[in-house]
Formats: structure tokens, sequence, C-alpha cells
């Protein structure tokens, strides 16, 4: 059937209802034929000619459309100013869906569906299962449909309004899905996006299904009911008038934010004050033109229904916490006021052992329907999207769309504005130019350079990469960004989620093999975290270990090695409070300790000062900010030596050789900064403001 409007939904290969029910049959009126009753039983021909002919479809799909995305994105980087917003679906068109879902499904059972939008993903994509909250729609992840369509398999789960299913039965449901995606495709991991109720479904059938490889996705989970302002709505409700129940979702505050939030954001996207006052009018119209949509969705005796089936699903979900082993990710709201969210996120974090967690302070309970929310990002971010057993961080990586890349530069722009960075490369014939001209274009290539204080120097490096070369640096880093070896005082995980959605990796030889043989541009700082933690007198000084650690792997597939040095740390502040300052006081040095104690260690078997992988917060005084100067030299071919280099000798050599032009490009930059007239902040804010502030500010000559 052919489909019209943007409301229609293409159903899964799964419906769980009678074959009989008129309900059912209304509802699928507007589906595609694939839909089946979880009663029939399809012909094992029947599924795999659909099987294969979906496959194929999928497959000459998705070849088009990165061929399309190549040609189209190719330069999507160069100006990120120019990158337009993504535009999401409006609230007005979120009521819009819930009526003609509700019109669509008025009875029947609960059920799985897929958005018609959803249907570009490649065949190897993971399952993504969305259990719904208190509303039973289905529709929570609407502005998310198109970008998780992408990279996910998605059914959708929707319990009609009328629908009394038990919160067991709901758990029987899902658990049935499960099992049975899971018999298909058993390497496959299955993802279960979980939202108040439905994070408490995820957690029942998790604890179930322990052989399975579930991903728990749990936003602001109903395991707190016991503590939320709903469970005392359950006495009102019992002796409320129907005639009242039209107020119902102003006391379950289900807009998505307050006006005065949508106007800041709406600031912030750059709208003038008379379009601001539109898009706010136009939204507070849609609220108050569907609040008979809202009331609809839950009247008085279903909500009463649903929040009796939270209080039996969060105690429920609580009883079985012991037993849930999965990867989960805890999405929580900072001014949630149906439930303590983050309080609770906190105590699941604790309970749950490969649990890491996401606090978003400015949001309210359904943020999946706020404009400042993308789950898409907060999945890559936190590096759970993967398509097999284990996580693979070159094969399952994404890398960032224009827009994630355009507010991953805004939120750096003003280091870029206060360093005014000044890149220089060299060409095949030595010349030493201004730019990126002088990078390897194809890879696989490995910079490997001098680490500045707390990695100061890394995001103009990776910006300014992507922007002029459209090159993407894959940086090797401290696995203290992507795990803890036991919890305490470091940082929060979610601090590096922007490392990862910009490529990094946790150090180690598999990861470095995988990346050099997927022919990346890989980026190596030898001296680590001795080098970006050193101490006062150590600025500029190389921190590397005494046997070379990358030139057998990079000649092994032939790959440029662009040594390169970077200065300026000290010219943006002063190292006053050190590493040795603070062993001196017994207090800081258990904390240092303690610190230490919370990252895996690495180097443990190396000799010299690169051996001390001590964790430190070092003291430093800003100044006046200078410049920041960064110089690649010329590449060093590996692909004809090696043979060569496979002797550990000759491999030594090459490392030796690559340490010292690092050492010459910080001392070609220290000598040639003197002469940059502009090295100052003042003098660059006089140049920009007399030839306009998008102008790039020179420097010495070369």
């Amino acid at each position: 059937m052919a489909a019209t409007g943007p409301s229609l939904f293409v159903a899964s290969p799964l419906v769980t209802s009678t074959a009989g029910n008129s309900g059912r049959n209304r509802c699928l009126s507007s589906f595609r034929a694939m839909a089946v009753s979880a009663d029939q039983k399809s012909s094992p021909a029947t599924v795999a000619t659909r099987s294969t002919e979906n496959g194929r479809w999928l497959e000459e799909k998705n070849r088009k459309g990165r061929k399309e995305e190549e040609e189209l994105t190719s330069n999507s980087y160069s100006n990120p100013q120019e990158i337009t917003d993504e535009k999401g679906k409006t609230l007005r068109e979120y009521f819009q869906e819930c009526q003609d879902l509700m019109i669509q499904s008025k009875a029947g059972p609960p059920r799985w569906f897929t958005p018609l939008e959803c249907g570009s993903h490649a065949p190897d994509s993971p399952l993504l299962l969305f259990l719904p909250g208190i509303d039973g729609m289905g529709l929570g992840l609407f502005k998310h449909h198109h970008k998780l369509g992408k990279i996910f398999e998605i059914w959708c789960l929707h319990i009609p309004v009328t629908d009394k299913t038990s919160f067991t039965d709901l758990v029987k449901l899902v658990e049935r899905t499960v099992r049975s995606e899971y018999k298909r495709s058993p390497d496959r991991p299955i993802y279960i996006v979980g939202e108040s109720l439905g994070a408490c479904i995820a957690l029942d059938v998790a604890a179930r299904n322990p052989d399975v490889d579930l991903v728990l996705i749990l936003a602001n989970p109903a395991t707190s009911f016991s503590r939320s302002q709903l469970q005392s709505l359950i006495p009102v409700l019992q002796v409320m008038p129907d005639q009242l129940s039209l107020y119902l979702p102003y006391m379950l505050n289900l807009a998505s934010g307050d006006p005065l939030r949508m106007a800041f954001e709406n600031v912030a996207k750059g709208l003038m004050p008379h379009q601001i006052v539109g898009e706010l009018t136009k939204d507070l119209i849609a609220m108050s033109s569907y609040l008979s949509v809202l009331a609809d969705m839950l009247p008085r005796e279903t909500l009463l229904w649903k929040l009796q089936m939270l209080k039996s699903a969060s105690s429920s979900a609580n009883s079985h916490l012991h037993a849930v082993k999965n990867q989960a990710l805890l999405l929580c709201s900072g001014k949630d006021q149906l439930f303590p969210s983050e309080e609770e996120a906190q105590r699941l974090y604790r309970m749950l052992p490969k649990c890491e967690k996401r606090v978003f302070e400015e949001s309210g309970h359904f943020f999946f329907l706020e404009d400042g929310f993308d789950l898409v990002t907060a999945i890559k971010g936190a590096s759970f999207y993967r398509h097999g057993k284990y996580l693979d961080y070159v094969s399952d990586y994404i890398p960032p769309t224009p827009y994630e890349f355009k507010k991953i530069y805004e939120s750096n722009r003003w280091v870029l504005a206060v360093t005014s960075p000044v890149m220089l490369s060299t060409l095949e014939d030595g010349k030493v130019v201004r730019g990126l001209a002088g990078i390897p274009s194809e890879g696989p290539v490995l910079y490997v350079g001098y680490h500045m204080l707390l990695g100061f120097e890394l995001a103009p490096l990776v910006l300014q990469f992507l922007m002029e070369r459209n090159i993407l640096l894959r940086g090797i880093a401290h696995p203290m960004m992507f795990t803890r070896a036991k919890e305490g005082r470091m940082l929060d995980l979610g601090s590096f989620d922007t490392y990862r959605l910009m490529g990094a990796v946790p150090v180690s030889g598999s990861n470095f093999y995988k990346l050099l043989s997927s022919k990346s541009h890989a980026l190596l700082y030898p001296g680590g975290v001795r080098e970006a933690l050193h101490r006062k007198g150590e600025e500029y000084k190389l921190f590397w270990p005494e046997q070379s650690e990358f030139v057998r792997m990079a000649s092994r597939f032939g790959a440029k090695i662009v040594p390169f040095g970077v200065v300026g740390e000290d010219d943006v502040g002063e190292l006053v409070f050190d590493y040795n300052d603070q062993m001196q006081i017994p207090s800081l040095r258990t904390f240092i300790k303690e610190l230490t104690e919370e990252v895996v260690q690495l180097r443990i078997d190396a000799s010299g000062e690169v051996s001390n992988q001590d964790v430190y917060l070092p003291g430093v005084v800003p100044k006046l900010p200078g410049r920041f100067y960064y110089y690649f030299g010329k590449p060093i071919e590996t692909k004809e030596r090696k043979e060569e280099l496979r002797n550990r000798e000759r491999a030594h050599e090459v490392y030796l050789h690559v340490k010292t032009e690092v050492e010459k490009c910080i001392a070609y930059l220290k000598e040639k900064r003197e002469e940059d007239p502009y090295r100052n902040l003042m003098t660059r804010l006089v140049y920009q403001a007399t030839h306009g502030f998008k102008a790039q500010v020179p420097t010495f000559e070369l």
C-alpha cells in the first residue's frame, strides 16, 4: 500500500496481536503488507525470500546513499559557520503523529512498528527496540528517527491507550522478541532504549536473559517511583471527577520544556527576536491546540492504571537489579520534575557493574523531545555503538556529522580565537609553507609529536585538519578516557565524550594495527602522560621510551611518519604548582596516589622518567594569551623499507631520527616565534579590528 502523509509507519516483521482483532486491522491499514501476526507462522521459504529481497534492496540503497554522501560531504567541514543546523521535527508534528497513531490503533494489544524514515540502515546494523514511557505511544524517539535509522534497525513498541496489558506480560512480550531476534542473529547485539516505564521493562528483560547480548540505554528510569511525586497522584486520581481529566497533561508536565528555556535555545540558534516570538507562539499554540490529544493519550482511568503499573514495575526492576550484568548507559535529566532521576542514576551506576551515566543538567523528564538532545551523538560519544559482541574502536567508529562537528567547533571557538594557531607543513621538495598542504592525503599516515601540558594543542590540531584537509586524526589516547580501574575522584568518563566522538582510541597494539591497516591518519604521542603532565622547567622536553614503539608497525603497512613539534603552552599559562610541589604535601600525595590507582597503568616495565605515570592536576596561572605554533616536518617514507625495518636496530635508528626531527621542529618554532609581530593577543585583535575578524592573522616570514 502506498504511504501518504508523514505519520505512516512500516510494521516490523513481528506484530504481537491476534489475527482476527478488528482494532489491529484498522491500525495496520496504513502499514505495509510485511506485517504479520505473532500467532501466524510464516513458511521458511517466505521468510527467506523476504529477507533476501529486503537485504538486496537495503544493500543497493545504502551503496547509492554512501556514494552520494561521499560526494556531498567531501568539503562539509571546511567552514563550520556555514553548516546549517539539523532541522528536527517540531512539537506540533509530534502531537499530530500521536493523534494519527491513536486514530489508527484505538484498541488492540501492544505491537511493534518501524517508522518509514528509519528504513535506510545497512543490512548488518544492530537492532534497536524502543520501549516507551507511561504514554505508551512509542513515538518518544520521534525527533531521532532519521539519524537512528541510518545506523540501527528500529522497532518501536506501541501500547494502545485502552490496553490493560500488565507489566509482567509486557516483559514477556519484549522477551519473546528478544529471544526470537537473538536466535536469528546471535552475533548481533540488541539495543533496548527504555524511557521511564520502558527502562524498568528493559532491566527485567535483561535480568531474565543473561545469555543474550543486550545493550541497555535507560532514560530517566522509573525505578525511583517510590521517591517520585507521581506516587502521590494515585490517591488523587482515585477520587478525581472525569470532568477534570483534561488538566492531567498539565499535572504531568508533558510539555518538552518551559517557554523561557525554549527562548534561550532559539537565541542560541541565532534567531532574530521576531523569529523567537514566532517560534514560541507556534509551540504554545500547538500545546494548547493539542491539549485534547494529550488528554486522550492519558485519560484518568488509563493514567491511574499506568501509575499503578509503574509502582509494580519499579518494585520488580529493583528486585532484579542484582542479576543485570549487561552493558548499560544511563541518561538522566538534571531538571526532571517527575522522578529524582539524577539521584537515581547515581544509585544505579553503583549497582550495575557495566554501567556508564550521562547527566543533562538543563533537561526535563522528556528530553528525547528536546531540541538540544541528540541520542545518536550520546551513543557515539559514550562508545556504545558496535556491530558485534565486542566493540571495535576502528571498524565500529562513525565519524562526526557536519552538525556534530559544528557543535564541537563552537565549544572550542574561544581556544582558536585566543591562540590563533599557526600551522606549517613541509612539501616534498623540502619547502616549508603555511597551512597543511604538505600533509599526505592518502593513508596510512602516523603523526608523531610533542604533547603540550594537559594536551592544550589537541583541539586546534584536530579541528584544523578536518577543516583544511578533510582529514580525521584518530588520536591514540590513554585508557583513562575510556575506562577506569576503579571508581574514585577521577573526572567522569563523560568528560571525554568529545574525544571519542572525534575518533580517539585507547592505546594498544591491536588498535594501532587496526588503524594502520585501515589506512587511517593516526596521532601518536610517545611521551604520553609523563609529557602531558610534565614539571616546571620541562616544557618542550621529550619523554620518549628508550626503545622503539611504533616504527616496525608503521613500516609493516608502509605508513608515512610525519614528525611534528608544537609550542605555545608557556605563552598561555605558567606552571606554578607541579608534581614535585604537590608530593611534598601529605594530603595531596595521597590524592595523587588515589588518582593514579583509578586509571589503567601503562609502561610498568619501562625504565627512566617515562615510567612515572602518576596522574596529578597541575596548578597553572593563566597569562595574556600568546599564540600556538605547529610545524609538521617532511614525511618519512617506510613503504620501500619494509624488509629493512624488520630489523630492530634499523627500526631503532629511524625511531631516533623521528625523535630528532621532532626536537628540530620545536627548536625552529621557538626561534621563529620571536620574529612574529602578532604573537601577542593585543596586536592580533588590532589587526582583526582593521581587517575583519575572519581575516587570517599574518605571522613570521618563512
